[in-house]
């Protein structure tokens, strides 16, 4: 870090932030509004009166420091390039919303950074580093023969620790070691959910300079989307694109929530944990990471409403210009017939012009009042050459007890796949039945349709065969009031 690095450094919204004259009053209550409870969006009367309760007792304790309003302070937070807060408007809805932004939730965890801990822990600090190192080179190791030699190095210490276990040995644990693992794990899941801002605001980036592009180009649709399209695979295989990408997946495996919810609550359960006062980030650290993805999500859904919106807009401003086009010709043809006769319009060869316009022809129009004749011809009853009883035996297929399923599944757990459904409830109407599950997961918000994951269900019809169809990952997700209760 350079001074001429440092200087244009100061002029980031970091800086400012920490260099500003309200600083304690603006990170306080951004941190308890925001970042102690995870909070992504924040309505803004809800935001507004959880401000008025900070104000009141900063004003009670330092002799009424701050008199504004608290709306006001929440504009001139919001205002401006070097804002601290993202003020916009949800797709639904009519009153706005804020956020914070990458650069303010940056300069508040390193100002946490700061704080005293009980102890800095070094063993486990260092044994991550191994644990990485090895890892890496491992990942890294092309040759087969010493990928092996590593695994089974690796296989034989497992083996050790299974051996010196059956034979008697301490299961006792270290006290400080669990500690400062412990902090290790909780300042690495704190940083983890700072970043899911930088990584939305990056995504939200490229949805800006489309949206710039879209109002701004000349070029024709074709190349503007070649362009545009280019710009979005650019962003998703990227590093940071393909990372987030397998971290949702490997979010999405219940199996995976299952074990990472089991591991928080019984390290947090520990006599020792429960000594350093710990918050709820574990514990609801599951739940925190869905929502900070989904709106990560959100975020890129909207590129594609960007692009159908523009290919609508475009195919309207065109028959427009279309339209427009007729118009002048037709008033430019009547000026011209206005124009005297001793004005030069053309000068012709020939008698008169051989003109055949295509515009000046006539649309079909057939004869009104003649009636069409039958010819009285005498028709065969014919012999069909398939089997018609499948036009008579229409499947109904009852949408409320599909429903009654879905939320049965949900009973006992977070989410459910629409595959573990049909597992529970074997499909007894076929593709029919399989298509309402389909259009119930389309319409319901919560649900999650992964399309680059696929799977086969399979059913039998009435003649007894086996049928089979593939089908995107379908998540039902219980709504998330019922997850926070």
């Amino acid at each position: 870090m350079d001074h001429d690095y440092l200087e244009r450094l100061r002029k980031y919204p970091a800086w400012r932030l920490l260099n500003a004259e309200t600083a304690p009053l603006i990170i306080s209550f951004f941190d308890q509004a925001f970042l102690k409870s995870n909070a992504r969006s924040i309505k803004q009367p809800q935001l507004a009166a959880q401000l008025e309760d900070h104000l009141f007792h900063l004003n009670a304790a330092h002799d009424n420091r701050y008199p504004k309003p608290a709306q006001d302070y929440l504009d001139d937070w919001a205002r401006g390039e070097n804002a601290h807060l993202r003020k916009y408007y949800p797709a639904k809805g009519e009153e706005p919303e804020f956020d914070l932004t990458p650069a303010t939730e940056k300069a508040i965890e390193w100002l946490r950074s700061l704080e005293q801990r009980p102890f800095v822990g070094t063993e486990s600090r260092l044994l991550t580093i191994f644990e990485l190192l090895r890892q890496v080179t491992q990942a890294a190791e092309t040759d087969r023969a010493a990928r092996i030699a590593l695994l089974e190095k690796q296989r034989a210490e497992l083996e050790d620790k299974i051996r010196r276990l059956k034979g008697g040995e301490d299961l006792s644990y270290d006290p400080t070691r669990i500690k400062e693992q412990y902090l290790q794990v909780e300042d690495a899941a704190r940083r983890l959910l700072a970043d899911f801002r930088q990584v939305e605001e990056n995504f939200r980036q490229l949805d800006r300079r489309t949206r710039e592009k879209i109002a701004t180009s000349e070029k024709s649709k074709g190349q503007l989307l070649d362009e545009i399209f280019g710009e979005e695979s650019t962003i998703t295989s990227s590093d940071e694109g393909r990372s987030f990408k397998a971290f949702w997946e490997f979010l999405m495996s219940p199996d995976r929530q299952q074990e990472l919810q089991e591991m928080a609550g019984k390290l947090t359960a520990l006599e020792d944990v429960k000594a350093l006062g710990p918050d709820d980030l574990l514990v609801r650290l599951k739940y925190r990471l869905m929502e900070s993805g989904e709106k990560i999500n959100k975020t890129t859904g909207s590129l594609t409403d960007s692009l159908r919106r523009f290919i609508e807009g475009r195919a309207w401003l065109e028959n427009r210009r279309i339209m427009e086009l007729i118009r002048s010709i037709e008033k430019r043809a009547i000026e011209l017939g206005r124009t005297p006769s001793d004005g030069q319009f053309a000068s012709l060869d020939d008698v008169r012009p051989n003109w055949d316009l295509t515009m000046a022809r006539g649309l079909f129009d057939p004869a009104k009042n003649k009636k069409a004749l039958l010819e009285q011809v005498q028709v065969d009853e014919g012999v069909a050459d398939f089997e018609s009883d499948a036009l008579y035996s229409v499947h109904f297929v009852d949408e409320r007890e599909l429903r009654r399923r879905i939320e049965q599944a949900l009973e006992g757990a977070s989410q459910v796949t629409l595959q573990e459904i049909c597992e529970r409830h074997p499909l007894e109407k076929g593709l029919a039945e399989l298509l309402t599950y389909l259009n119930i997961a389309a319409k319901d918000r919560a649900s999650i349709i992964e399309q680059e994951e696929r799977y086969g269900v399979s059913w039998r019809d009435a003649a007894g065969n086996e049928k089979r169809a593939t089908i995107p990952r379908v998540i039902f997700v219980r709504e998330r009031v019922t997850q926070d209760a």
